[in-house]
């Protein structure tokens, strides 16, 4: 656990036992401490572990075939600004660009595989192993920052409980998201400069040439220098496999279109129409939903192809990277059986609820509905009681409610802050997360307040 995490940890667990003692909940608490301790393992850590093999192995097939390098060498002119500390060709920089573009498309599961990865390839730039660095803080903060193309989460909720127009809130989110992600790059930069978040004086620091270096790096490394390129043949394939990518895109955005083409070339075959969902959409929406289901098996497909048109051994190396997602996994159970268990045994004890009533008077008074006090609170502790919580708010006030449209767009631009920390800095080891949580958390408020000026000047 984070040193930042330690008071915040020991105080929802104190406050746990004291709010259930007074108010008869004790029995509560005691099973969601059990019962959250279970689920950490059975139902998020163990399911990951099949997850975390695929997307590790799809990673060292990129690395190995050189896209990562590219990308980083791409995106360099941006990254050198915010991670002034890692070098352009570093394959952190890739691995962070793929993690934070599977958060825009809303691949959950494939970001955090990619962003536990991207942790890793930090670590190996650590001088000061155990203490979070300048760019691991500032990759925290963009995660935290959660800037969303679509959130599909909160959309699939509003369309299921019959909102008239579920994805009026994809706008609403994206602005909000704007302004959460600012202010957390913002603050984090602001942060590493005082004095309290300093890193250890330099003598302290372990030369990254001096650490142990895994053997597996190392043939990495030298796997990625010896593919070859890639042949004029090899090239029309992958030409080849664009355009039956971008046609596949067009079925998928434009299916109508596509039908009354293959109606005017008489071919006997049709494409699924629209789903609800995606009709409701407006041009934009569509293509950036169509892109992000696309996404994965785009990542899937390509890096294995291009690979093997390198001359790598494609399904040897799939299984080496796959290798370390077990360990990946049971790396990352402590860190959440300690996170979940502080946060169930607070929620069950009614400190929610307690919180809110405390500062509900005030809230009335700036303006902000009471009644999201829970999401907002719940929010950077948990992804599923967060998403319970926005459910029970559209089922009360409606789906098409002011309540409703903000609590969605909350959900949009902000993120489980303490659960994303816990989890990506446990990953490496990480025990002190300097200003990682303080910069998560604005940004965080941030979005909130957003969110609410937002839609109050969208939806009035």
């Amino acid at each position: 656990m984070p040193l930042v995490l330690n008071p915040i940890w020991l105080w929802l667990v104190l406050l746990s036992v004291f709010i259930g003692g007074f108010t008869g909940k004790l029995e509560a608490v005691t099973t969601g401490a059990f019962q959250s301790a279970k689920d950490a393992v059975m139902t998020i850590a163990l399911p990951l572990v099949g997850v975390f093999a695929l997307w590790l192995g799809i990673m060292r097939l990129a690395e190995l075939a050189g896209v990562v390098k590219v990308l980083a060498r791409v995106l360099r002119p941006i990254t050198t600004r915010l991670f002034p500390d890692v070098p352009p060709d570093h394959p952190a920089v890739g691995s962070m660009t793929m993690n934070i573009a599977a958060n825009m498309l809303g691949i959950g599961n494939a970001a955090t595989p990619l962003g536990l990865r991207a942790m890793r390839d930090l670590e190996k730039l650590n001088r000061f192993p155990g203490t979070a660095t300048n760019a691991m803080c500032t990759f925290l903060a963009i995660n935290t920052g959660s800037v969303q193309l679509i959130p599909a989460t909160a959309v699939a909720i509003l369309a299921v409980a019959g909102s008239k127009n579920p994805t009026a809130i994809i706008g609403s989110a994206f602005l909000a998201t704007l302004c959460s992600s600012a202010v957390g790059l913002i603050a984090v930069k602001f942060f590493e400069k005082l004095p309290a978040y300093r890193l250890p004086a330099a003598s302290q620091a372990t030369p990254v040439e001096e650490r142990p270096v895994k053997e597996e790096a190392v043939d990495a490394a030298e796997a990625e220098e010896e593919a070859r390129p890639v042949s004029p043949g090899g090239k029309w394939l992958l030409r080849l496999y664009w355009l039956a990518m971008l046609l596949i895109f067009l079925t998928l955005a434009f299916p109508d279109w596509c039908n009354r083409l293959l109606a005017v070339l008489e071919l006997p075959f049709q494409f699924p129409p629209l789903s609800a969902e995606m009709a409701r959409m407006g041009l934009v929406s569509r293509m950036v939903s169509a892109l992000a289901i696309l996404a994965v098996p785009v990542m899937v497909s390509f890096f294995p192809l291009y690979a093997w048109l390198r001359g790598i051994k494609v399904y040897e190396e799939f299984v080496e990277g796959a290798k370390e997602g077990f360990g990946v996994a049971t790396r990352i159970i402590p860190y959440l059986v300690a996170i979940l268990v502080a946060v169930r045994m607070f929620r069950d004890a009614g400190g929610i609820q307690l919180l809110a009533r405390i500062l509900g008077p005030v809230l009335e008074k700036i303006g902000f509905p009471v009644d999201l006090l829970p999401l907002v609170l719940v929010r950077p502790l948990s992804g599923g009681a967060s998403t319970a919580v926005f459910t029970d708010i559209v089922k009360t006030f409606g789906p098409d409610s002011m309540n409703s449209l903000i609590a969605a767009t909350i959900m949009g631009s902000t993120e489980t802050t303490f659960y994303v920390i816990a989890v990506y800095f446990g990953s490496v080891g990480i025990q002190r997360s300097r200003h990682a949580v303080p910069a998560g958390l604005l940004a965080d408020l941030a979005g909130v307040i957003a969110a609410v000026i937002v839609c109050r000047l969208m939806f009035a």
